[in-house]
């Protein structure tokens, strides 16, 4: 959304800005809007997965089914986020946040209703692989708004701290309804998990109804503070360095989604450890990332130096992840120290990097190269758990975090240079 110059202004009858409205402090509500809406969409994506067994047994599906039903969200985000960022440059955050939580609540609510076991009677797995994939189709809404809403607020300086706790939100959102999620299914069944979801994202849409407004300095010409301006300039669709920065970024979602989903797997079959390992090495990975984004967050705004920052990010991985698979055959909490590092890591360049490709793109752009960061991040995140088995069957787990730890060095050759941006 475009500046307009003073001369522009209709200074007879003036409407007051947002940022005048609410003051510069309103910019923390803000950011507190752009968790609730990350957090309610992600305790859909990463819970129901959770719910996998009993949805198997209610829905009566086989393994195959079950992954293609789990599998739909995550394909539904992907194929939406550059659409959905595009509609927010265009017709500006508030507008498409209230749209897509609106309608992933009405998705989720009739899915409540009509998509679940009663009676003796199941419904077509069809029917709940529709159901899930408009979920991840209008929830993929979440991200460019909110984040374009985030960026808007907050200065240079200020961003990267802003986005990596925004960013933050996604697995906390995710441990909410992985906490949640499969004690409702077991005890309530799917229609109260389907409307537990949808409640929770009618309340980020009434929080982003009440509070969610463009800053001063982002309202058009006349003081229209809900209408966006005319974006100009190159597409970020048609900029070489944006697709270096989102491919990358999606490249290193792959050492993350993969310590999340196999490290597990692998610790059970091939070194024999109970949950009294496996649980720590995944908490790990997730609340020391969460920790890690928000302090490189903070760190690139005093430093200026989010490029650098994030080539760093991949460099450790792909090292530590190669260690790992040097180390298949020692003991098993050195490799299980080895994946939790790793995962940690892996989940620490997240809000740097959306800033950055946000930045990169302006103000004007910012929706469409969140949205298209986040279609390879979700590409990567719908990928990773596909080929690990593959890999796996095919010849071994060394050979899985070998090829794994190759491909964060490789994001790290292919991330833009490394430019100095403005410090706190």
């Amino acid at each position: 959304m475009s500046v307009s110059p003073a001369t522009s202004q209709d200074e007879s009858a003036p409407a007051k800005p947002a940022r005048s409205r609410f003051g510069p402090n309103h910019r923390w509500t803000v950011l507190g809007i752009g968790c609730a809406a990350q957090a309610s969409f992600s305790a859909s994506f990463s819970g129901i997965p959770v719910t996998g067994t009993t949805m198997r047994a209610d829905y009566h599906l086989t393994n195959g089914t079950l992954g293609i039903v789990l599998g739909s969200i995550s394909l539904g985000i992907a194929a939406s986020e550059i659409l959905w960022g595009i509609w927010t440059d265009r017709f500006g955050e508030r507008r498409v946040l209230l749209t897509g939580l609106i309608a992933t609540g009405v998705v989720l609510a009739l899915m409540g209703v009509a998509v679940v076991p009663s009676g003796g009677s199941v419904p077509h797995p069809a029917l709940l692989v529709i159901g899930l994939l408009l979920v991840g189709a209008f929830g993929g809404s979440v991200n460019g708004s909110s984040g374009r809403a985030v960026m808007a607020w907050f200065r240079e300086g200020q961003r990267g701290f802003a986005m990596s706790i925004r960013q933050t939100a996604v697995p906390a959102g995710g441990a909410i309804g992985t906490a949640v999620l499969p004690w409702l299914a077991v005890t309530y069944g799917f229609r109260v998990v389907f409307i537990v979801l949808a409640l929770l994202c009618f309340l980020a849409a009434g929080a982003t109804a009440i509070w969610l407004h463009q800053p001063q300095d982002h309202a058009p010409a006349g003081g229209a503070a809900g209408a966006p301006a005319p974006v100009a300039g190159p597409s970020p669709l048609r900029r070489w360095d944006i697709w270096r920065m989102a491919l990358s970024g999606g490249m290193l979602t792959v050492p993350q989604i993969a310590v999340l989903a196999a490290a597990g797997v692998y610790l059970h079959d091939a070194k024999h450890a109970g949950l009294g390992v496996i649980v720590p090495t995944v908490l790990v990975a997730q609340v020391g990332g969460a920790a890690a984004r928000i302090w490189s967050g903070r760190y690139t705004d005093k430093h200026g130096n989010r490029r650098r920052v994030i080539r760093i990010i991949g460099l450790l991985t792909g090292v530590v992840m190669a260690a790992a698979a040097i180390l298949t055959s020692a003991p098993t909490l050195v490799v299980a120290a080895a994946l939790a590092l790793a995962g940690l890591l892996a989940n620490a360049w997240h809000g740097v990097a959306y800033t950055e490709i946000a930045s990169m793109a302006g103000a004007n752009r910012a929706g469409t190269a969140l949205g298209l960061e986040n279609t390879t991040v979700f590409t990567g995140a719908f990928l990773t758990p596909m080929l690990v088995p593959v890999v796996e069957h095919a010849f071994s787990w060394t050979v899985v975090w070998a090829i794994i730890a190759v491909i964060p060095l490789a994001a790290v050759l292919l991330s833009p240079g490394a430019v100095r941006t403005a410090r706190s």
